[in-house]
């Protein structure tokens, strides 16, 4: 332990986001005050307004700020931080980094420098771990590279085989080979692409495993050379070999293999020295074999399904062990109950191969946490999905006894994550917990490509249905913000579009995709009829700020919904529904500020119908945008000249940027 009896009193958080809040979130609880740092995008965010101090490093880049290595240990030094935990991805696994902190008497709250080295090349740590008895993947991993070597070693291994680069990394330098015939081709082709990405023309050979499942395993080290490991997680579910769903512990196992796997992650560790929190991956076969795939040095980001079942808390095990302590726990003592998991809330298209999506929070509610829900989040409501760092919003966390009980509080909770503003994997994870095949443990790690049609499900709302949800949240909100005559009985305050000796259908358009509805309203003694496609529906509506309790042909629903500037978008049972309240022309005040057009949403420019120096009239349509798969006319707010324009055909704007300048005439202005 280290000289006196007192903790660390402040540490400096080299991250931002969820991890960063999470940190602090342990850290304070254990009296310990916290620096945090953060680049000029993210001066607002919710990690810099929980630290007890922070510093800004740099332009919004992460180049220019997290991965300033010098810069951060300044400031360290500059606030009298004692150490320096790196959180996950940016400098966490970075041996140099590490190095320099010590250098600089500051602590690490990883592993040594030598145990990030030792596990950063895949061919040395396949070494290290066949030599600490490590079952590994049957297949070669030497330093004889001649073609010969690897065809005899190619058919020592079996068939399919992978090939894979030494110093690979996102699927580049690799191939699967089913027989021997295509090898050398396959070969010759891994080589160039290894070759052009990394310089390194060098192969490993592998098993290829056709229906493997990824299974981790926690493990920690104290200084002293003490290991325990604390469960597992199985992270099967993935996309682009990144994870999406993560749950512990892994189902299906035997208490044996659990044995097994634990103690061949706990030598993993100890054969390189390991100090503090790490997690060992392996491959799990169908046959109850299983073998290293490869050790990162860090925090996962998954580690609280880990936390729930345990009752640990992992952070709160890494500041102790770094400062000197000894491990918590020994092995006899660690004890899981229940069953936990946890989804990753990203800012996605789903239905465009899972493409990144950047905007603005405008509307953010979570469910309720309890002992059976935890959200770890660094954003709230407001923020930008910034296009400089990874898309997370959060992860969404469950707990209950049994994983049946678990998915079911996982299926509640996503239906109860409502977010608008940006695209989101929400609809996509609710399916996912839900699908049979997950719910019956049928995993792999391709698991989303064998089960597309139940992922990717239509909607739970029939289109009639929400279309007249929407027009009763449309005019129940409408209502709500109209000033009207106290009297109540006042055809004035209605919105049946009132007339002596007569009634009118009052017209709604709401625009759906590519496609316009008309639909026509009639309000009778608070209620409404609802004329669309052919049909009509009797509505019965109250809206109480963003929940509506809607009654439709005698079917009560209740659904929550969020409106801004004519987008309106419905949430049901994990479903969304997005449209547009259709007009062909919008008041002055709806309309930009003098002198300038906003984009009124996040979206991509189409079209610019005006060039600098164009007199334009108001009303002129200047700028067409797309958003959500809908175009949008931006027009002229008064006559004027065109004087500036910030953008071009195919840019990304977000919502407020200003996209056009215009000097209005005098007689408009006055």
């Amino acid at each position: 332990m280290r000289q006196g009896t007192q903790m660390f009193n402040k540490i400096l958080i080299a991250n931002r986001g969820e991890i960063a809040c999470r940190i602090i979130q342990t850290a304070h609880r254990m009296g310990i005050r916290c620096v945090a740092v953060y680049s000029d995008a993210d001066a607002s965010a919710r990690h810099v307004a929980m630290a007890d101090e922070a510093f800004n490093i740099g332009p919004a880049p992460s180049s220019e700020s997290y991965l300033r290595a010098e810069k951060i240990i300044e400031i360290a030094k500059q606030s009298g931080a004692q150490a320096i935990h790196p959180g996950y991805g940016f400098l966490s696994e970075n041996t140099g980094f590490a190095e320099a902190c010590e250098a600089n008497d500051l602590v690490f709250i990883g592993p040594p420098s030598s145990a990030i080295a030792a596990m950063g090349s895949k061919s040395a740590a396949k070494a290290i771990m066949e030599k600490a008895g490590v079952p590994l993947v049957p297949g070669y991993h030497g330093d004889d590279q001649s073609p010969e070597t690897l065809r005899a070693e190619a058919e020592k291994c079996g068939f399919p085989l992978l090939l894979k680069a030494v110093a690979g990394g996102g699927g580049k330098g690799m191939r699967v080979v089913e027989r021997m015939a295509d090898f050398d081709d396959a070969l010759a082709a891994a080589r160039r692409e290894a070759q052009n990405a990394f310089g390194n023309p060098d192969m490993l050979i592998e098993r290829y495993l056709t229906q493997p499942r990824h299974v981790e395993i926690q493990v920690f080290c104290d200084q002293e050379g003490h290991g325990v490991y604390l469960a597992e997680r199985d992270c099967s579910v993935q996309r682009r070999h990144q994870k999406v769903l993560e749950e512990a512990p892994a189902p299906g196992l035997s208490e044996e293999t659990r044995k097994a796997m634990g103690e061949a992650a706990v030598r993993a560790a100890q054969a390189i020295d390991y100090v503090g929190a790490g997690t060992v991956e392996f491959l799990y076969d169908v046959d109850g074999s299983f073998f290293f795939m490869e050790m990162n040095t860090r925090l996962q980001v998954e580690h609280p399904v880990t936390e729930m079942v345990t009752g640990q808390d992992l952070v709160e095990w890494q500041l102790k062990i770094a400062w000197g302590e000894p491990l918590p726990l020994d092995q006899s003592q660690v004890r899981t109950r229940g069953h936990a998991l946890e989804a990753r809330i990203y800012a996605e298209d789903p239905d465009q191969d899972f493409l990144p999506a950047t905007g603005s929070l405008r509307y953010l509610r979570t469910p309720d946490e309890s002992t059976h829900v935890r959200v770890d989040t660094g954003v709230t409501e407001g923020d930008d999905i910034s296009i400089h760092y990874d898309p997370m919003i959060a992860k969404l966390i469950v707990w209950d006894e049994t994983r049946d009980q678990a998915i079911n509080r996982m299926v509640q909770a996503l239906e109860h994550y409502r977010i608008a503003g940006v695209k989101t994997n929400i609809r996509f994870l609710h399916a996912l917990a839900d699908s049979q095949p997950f719910r019956e443990a049928d995993l792999t790690t391709g698991f989303i490509d064998s089960h597309r049609d139940l992922l990717f499900p239509k909607s739970r709302l029939d289109t009639h249905k929400a279309l007249v949800l929407a027009a009763g949240f449309v005019l129940e909100q409408r209502k709500s913000r109209e000033v009207v005559s106290n009297d109540p009985w006042s055809p004035f305050g209605r919105q049946n579009s009132w007339r002596m000796n007569s009634e009118f259908a009052q017209p709604l358009r709401l625009q759906v995709g590519e496609e316009i509805h008309e639909l026509k309203v009639l309000e009778r003694d608070d209620r409404y009829q609802v004329f669309v496609g052919g049909s009509v529906y009797n509505l019965c509506a109250r809206l109480d700020d963003d929940y509506l309790q809607a009654v439709i042909n005698g079917h009560r629903i209740s659904i929550h919904g969020d409106l801004h500037n004519d987008q309106l978008v419905l949430f049901y049972e994990g479903d969304t529904f997005n449209c547009t309240v259709y007009r062909e022309t919008y008041g002055f005040e709806e309309m930009a500020g003098e002198g300038s057009l906003e984009a009124p949403m996040n979206g991509a420019i189409v079209a610019v119908q005006a060039k600098v120096g164009d007199r334009v009239t108001a009303g002129q349509t200047l700028v067409i945008m797309e958003a959500m798969k809908m175009e949008h006319a931006i027009k002229a707010p008064a006559d004027g000249v065109v004087t500036e324009i910030f953008f071009t055909e195919g840019d990304q704007v977000s919502e407020g940027a200003e996209l056009i300048a215009i000097e209005v005439d005098e007689e408009e202005a006055g």
